[in-house]
């Protein structure tokens, strides 16, 4: 089992992409944290790296998952509730996790392992709104400072997913799409739709030491939507 003896959080593992990569985490022997939790509260993000460390004595693994789009809403559009709530999922909470849980790796002698589930959003300009492509893109910088810093000169690597279209619950959120953000996206033509479980495999590659030499990536998992 690639994950024996590590312990890993995932955020957002309630449905989707979070609750395949959480069971096969577990299929593959990591003790998986997915307490329910709200990532833009920090009472919450204290909770789930207390109950790992209390439960298990480590962070291992730590999976940003968690997300939210925003009907594909142009900056001429969007409302600042809709900017702050997008951001504050996004990015100011995958950040927060990232920060707490650092501080545990940081003193593990085998460090840790930091997986930002980003979106092709995160490298292009049509695939979302405003403010999800926005918050997509500054989560892949994150990813790549922490790459930087703490997987150069410590211990702990950081790695982003892109994923393209994936069959989720998620578009069940896009109730009043923009006229403009939908011509954009449909601009770039049908994506191919992917399953959860085959992004789960993608986070455990990374989690695992099959990829101890992939640090500041982004691997995208589109099925070739962007390579058109």
């Amino acid at each position: 089992m690639k994950l024996s003896g590590k312990t890993a959080i995932v955020t957002g593992a309630g449905s989707g992409m979070g609750l395949a990569i959480a069971k096969l985490f577990a299929k593959e022997g990591a003790r998986v944290v997915a307490v329910a939790g709200n990532v833009t509260k920090q009472d919450d993000i204290d909770k789930m790296v207390d109950t790992a460390t209390n439960a298990f004595g480590s962070v291992d693994i730590l999976v940003n998952n968690a997300g939210i789009m925003d009907n594909f809403l142009t900056v001429g559009e969007v409302t600042d509730e809709v900017w702050d709530r997008v951001l504050a999922v996004n990015l100011t909470g995958p950040m927060k996790l990232a920060r707490a849980a650092i501080q545990i790796m940081d003193k593990q002698e085998s460090g840790g392992v930091i997986i930002n589930n980003a979106s092709v959003g995160g490298l292009f300009g049509t695939r979302g709104g405003a403010s999800y492509v926005a918050s997509k893109h500054a989560l892949i910088g994150l990813t790549k400072n922490i790459a930087a810093t703490y997987g150069t000169f410590n211990k702990i690597r950081a790695n982003a997913i892109a994923p393209g279209g994936v069959n989720t619950n998620i578009g069940a959120t896009i109730t009043a799409p923009s006229e403009l953000g939908m011509r954009a996206i449909q601009g770039a033509g049908e994506a191919p739709i992917g399953e959860p479980e085959q992004i789960a495999k993608v986070a455990l590659f990374l989690a695992s030491d099959d990829s101890s030499f992939v640090n500041g990536d982004v691997l995208k998992a589109d099925g070739g939507w962007t390579a058109r």
